[in-house]
């Protein structure tokens, strides 16, 4: 199915216009901080009628730091109807539902138009959802059609930041949303949270007074150790040489990185199981025939005074609902030695409609949301690599187009092809499963930011510095443009 009909569509939606010419890196660094400037004034103003101190799940921490927001907040909704529109829009194009060709301007500006149209419905209704599931508790119910509506327009604004970051920023907003809200989390995190916990266990004195000090740092600790294997693993590449064609003694080469689709598999793994838990909230007052089907896929338990909380089912099994190891004081468990006996004694409720309610220990829990986020991860990989031309196969044919060629061999795509078949397929696979696990690691240790959201950012920085390095070398050699196709 083509798009043909958007074209009657596009001119009523509103666009924010690109720049008549070119904007030097200055120009941009300027507008990349006008608009993380409104940005963050929008993250930390919360909606008018939302009760800001009920918001106390952890799992939401780790919804915010997905979609780049802040429950209960203006922009509680965040990057997630963007990211949600594009995943679809790709299957769809993927599959052959619908056909668009990415290179042609006019199929481009289709998709934009129908990724901006589809976003904000879901936009307006996840805002529903929030609100009416109790993911953002409201002071009362007169408030609902209120907060809705403020969660909506929150939506709309950043649908329009970002594409405001893309055409006039240094980056993709969606990007720059979430580095900037876990750089957050982790300083406001540490000052507020760490910081006192140490204080405190000072303060109380005692022969273990020093080391459980050190040990409030843990969180911290656990964020640095994935920090730094993020590095490690984005700077291991294979590197395969090439030579230009058309300009004897030209030659480069071809980088194939470890985490060859970055993050990316991670982020929709995540995003997947996430909105799973939220979506499926509508069934915890389901009753009659389905009754049991819905304590089988997910079970909740009453909340005195709040929403019912999800405790066991197959979604629970797949989610990362772990408590935090703070001390109770800020939200946690109260520490990390309450933290390990909570894993090790816990029971997760998981209702079998055949042999009623049984109790599964927690490390069962553990072991499945790894593995499932680790196997999601490839799955999500491996799908990713051929839905954005990064398949061995696209890329041959872009090294081609661009007169690139592997030297000692035939200019020839399919040979190209053959040789990136040796590499590409792996990589990609073992990159996958290497975020996933890390991503669950960090997870499990309460890495302050959280561990996904330390990986994202870190990606996120890399291919910033990567991006600002070419626009600098560019700058500077207008050939090199000219040469790689710009």
């Amino acid at each position: 199915m083509a798009l043909n009909f958007m074209d009657k569509i596009l001119p009523f939606i509103p666009t924010i216009k690109k720049s008549d010419r070119p904007l030097s890196l200055r120009e941009k660094m300027l507008w990349t901080g006008v608009i993380i400037s409104v940005y963050f004034l929008l993250y930390n103003t919360y909606a008018t009628g939302v009760n800001p101190q009920a918001v106390t799940q952890p799992f939401l921490q780790l919804v915010s730091i997905i979609f780049a927001a802040k429950i209960g907040s203006i922009i509680t909704i965040g990057i997630g109807p963007i990211v949600l529109s594009s995943i679809v829009l790709q299957l769809l194009n993927g599959s052959g539902l619908i056909h668009l060709d990415m290179n042609n301007t006019e199929d481009k500006a289709r998709f934009q138009g129908v990724q901006k149209l589809s976003a904000i419905g879901i936009g307006f209704i996840e805002s529903f959802i929030f609100v009416s599931t109790g993911y953002v508790p409201i002071a009362s119910a007169a408030y609902f059609p209120i907060v809705v509506l403020q969660l909506f327009m929150g939506s709309l604004m950043i649908i329009y930041l970002d594409e405001m970051m893309t055409k006039y920023g240094i980056t993709s907003g969606i990007n720059l949303f979430i580095a900037s809200g876990v750089s957050y989390a982790i300083i406001a995190g540490t000052v507020g949270i760490l910081l006192p916990e140490a204080a405190a266990a000072i303060g109380a004195g005692g022969a273990a007074a020093i080391s459980n000090a050190i040990l409030a740092f843990g969180p911290l600790f656990f964020a640095v150790i994935v920090f730094v294997a993020s590095i490690y693993a984005y700077e291991m590449k294979v590197e395969l040489p090439l030579a230009f064609g058309d300009i004897r003694g030209v030659g480069g080469r071809l980088p194939i990185p470890f985490l060859y689709v970055s993050v990316l598999p991670v982020i929709l793994a995540s995003s997947l199981e996430l909105s799973l838990a939220v979506w499926f909230r509508f069934i915890a007052n389901v009753h009659g025939s389905l009754a049991n089907l819905a304590k089988f896929i997910a079970y909740y338990i009453p909340v005195s005074g709040g929403s019912p909380q999800l405790a066991g089912g197959l979604i629970y099994l797949i989610s990362p609902s772990f408590p935090l190891p703070y001390s109770a004081a800020y939200g946690g468990i109260g520490g990390y030695a309450a933290y390990f006996t909570y894993l090790a004694s816990h029971t997760t409720q998981l209702f079998l409609p055949w042999g009623g309610m049984v109790l599964v220990p927690e490390w069962i829990h553990i072991i499945i949301y790894t593995l499932v986020l680790a196997g999601l991860s490839v799955i999500f990989g491996k799908f990713w690599i051929e839905m954005t031309g990064q398949s061995p196969k696209e890329l041959a044919k872009q090294i081609g187009d661009m007169g690139w060629q592997i030297p000692g061999f035939r200019r020839d795509p399919r040979i190209v092809e053959s040789i990136l078949n040796k590499y590409i397929p792996s990589v990609t696979v073992l990159g996958s499963i290497f975020v996933g696990l890390l991503a669950a690691l960090a997870t499990l240790t309460g890495a302050v930011g959280t561990g996904m959201g330390i990986l994202l950012t870190v990606g996120i920085i890399y291919m910033l510095y990567q991006q600002l390095q070419q626009e600098r070398l560019f700058e500077s050699y207008p050939i090199l443009d000219k040469l790689t196709g710009g």
